[in-house]
């Protein structure tokens, strides 16, 4: 068993736990309002914390079947929420109509990073850690 076949399912559960933690640091401390597709997207990210921390500690590979679909849409709302945000043209097309609009920056550091940025990134490497634990564990 190699390195990433033994460690990927920590990994992943630790970017789920930073990437709620972070969330909750913007929500709770910063005091920034999620719009509608932020709290889609924390609809699929909190569940892959206790997910992934049951499926680390019990050394329970299985739990990738349930990981990746969440972690598959996640990324997908993810990426459409930066497009929003990031590409003018779209923004006649948002669903965001009541409350705070998706496109609305909150933080936008070094001219890209912004909060859907972010969850992109989380769900991105939590969807690499599940492909490559299962293919390490295949061998």
């Amino acid at each position: 068993m190699n390195k990433w076949s033994q460690y990927g399912l920590y990994f992943a559960w630790l970017v789920a736990v930073i990437a709620t933690l972070g969330s909750l640091f913007f929500s709770e401390i910063k005091e920034f309002i999620p719009c509608e597709l932020c709290w889609y997207q924390r609809i699929l990210m909190y569940p892959l914390v206790i997910i992934l921390g049951i499926g680390t500690f019990q050394n329970d590979w299985s739990v990738r079947k349930f990981v990746l679909p969440l972690a598959i849409i996640g990324w997908c709302i993810s990426f459409y929420h930066y497009l929003l945000q990031k590409v003018p043209g779209l923004i006649p097309i948002q669903p965001c109509l009541q409350g705070i609009p998706c496109n609305m920056q909150y933080i936008n550091w070094f001219g890209f990073i912004t909060i859907p940025f972010l969850a992109l990134t989380a769900f991105s490497l939590i969807i690499v850690s599940m492909v490559l634990c299962k293919y390490s564990s295949r061998k």
